[in-house]
Order: C-alpha cells, then structure tokens, then sequence
C-alpha cells in the first residue's frame, strides 16, 4: 500500500514537472500493447469521432501497423472541457517476430520475410518514442490472459519512466471477452473496458482523459 502511495506520488510529480516544460499543444497520447490489441481500430474510433477520418489500415494479419502513426491537434470534449493533443498510435509490441508466422495468412516468403524486418524496426521505434509520450493507453486484448510478458514488459516500462497511463480492456463486445479478469490482474491500476470496434463505454475513456490530464 505506502509504494502504491509513493508510486502516484512520484507519477504526479514527474507530470507536472514535464506539463511546466512543454507546450500544451504539444501533448501526446501515445496507443500501446501487444499486436492485434485493437490500437489502430482505438485510434480511428477517437480520430472519427474527433476528426471525421481514420488514421490507419487495420488486418487481421499480424503487424499491419509497423510505423509510427501520428495525428496532430485531436481536440475532445466533455461538460464544458476541452483538451487538445497529438495521437500517436504504435507498431504492435511483441518479444519474437517470425516471418513464418506472415505464411501462414497466404503471403509469399519473400513478402513475409519483409513484413517480419519492417515490424522488428516497428517495434524498436515504439519503444524509443516511449519518452517523447505525455500518457499512454495501453490497449489490452480482454479475450486473452493479460499476464503476458509483453503486457507486463510496457507497463514495467512506463512505471519506470513515471509516464501516466489507463489500462484499456479492448473487445468487451466478444462473447469471451473477461475485462474483469484485467482488473484482476493489474488491480493498482486504471482499467477500463471498452469496445474500440462498436463505440461501447468509449465515452469512459474520454472521461478518464480528463481525469489524468
């Protein structure tokens, strides 16, 4: 209980040192997890609703978002509130990445082998930019275990960094969707559970953007 006290303390303090040194306007939330989490259909949800347009391609083959993504000036708002950032949405993070894996979904080998040097790039450059970000959602699969080691692995990142960040329980619209077995899992952080797919509960994860910025 005192370390999870001297966790947010430290936490809040760290924001508020880098809220004095920049700029508002250069705010950015970045979208983090394992690949297939549902970062990129987050991130045309909030660009839809925000923008009117979406930011990138989604598959269902592994690592389709293999660059940094950015879309600059997405203002939200709520009872009155407004808040204005840039989003950042990320290659899929992953311990091991095997161009066989690509095979398997009918691409050529030599596509795949490509495909399996561009995520390896990907994922190296979501973790650099790990440092430029003001918060991070960190999307969650809520149909799978959440203690994973790729899972654990970010949030041991940010904690380390002191960068704020939810915990987005993606997929609750799946028949075996459990959200409630993340909040079990990571129960001294914020989870909230969300449809990026259908728009479910997406009104909470605006709130709680709010609540930490």
């Amino acid at each position: 209980m005192v370390l999870k006290h001297i966790r947010r303390a430290r936490n809040k303090i760290a924001f508020i040192v880098r809220k004095i040194f920049k700029k508002r306007k250069d705010i950015k939330i970045g979208l983090y997890g394992p690949v297939n989490s549902g970062k990129t259909t987050l991130a045309n949800r909030i660009c839809l609703d925000w923008l009117g347009e979406e930011m990138g391609k989604i598959s269902v083959i592994p690592h389709e978002t293999r660059e940094i993504q950015m879309k600059e000036k997405v203002t939200i708002k709520s009872n009155g509130k407004s808040l204005t950032f840039n989003l950042v949405d990320t290659p899929g993070i992953a311990t091991k990445i095997d161009f066989e894996e690509f095979l398997k979904y009918g691409m050529k080998r030599k596509d795949a082998k490509t495909r399996a040097r561009e995520a390896t790039k990907g994922v190296i450059e979501a973790i650099k930019w790990l440092d430029k970000m003001d918060m991070v959602l960190v999307v969650l699969d809520s149909t799978k275990d959440p203690l994973d080691q790729v899972n654990i692995t970010i949030l041991g990142n940010l904690d380390a960094r002191n960068i704020p960040f939810i915990i987005v329980a993606n997929k609750v619209d799946l028949k075996t969707s459990k959200a409630s077995r993340v909040r079990e899992a990571f129960p001294n952080y914020e989870v909230i559970g969300i449809s990026a797919k259908t728009g479910f509960n997406i009104e909470e994860l605006y709130n709680a953007l709010f609540r930490k910025l």
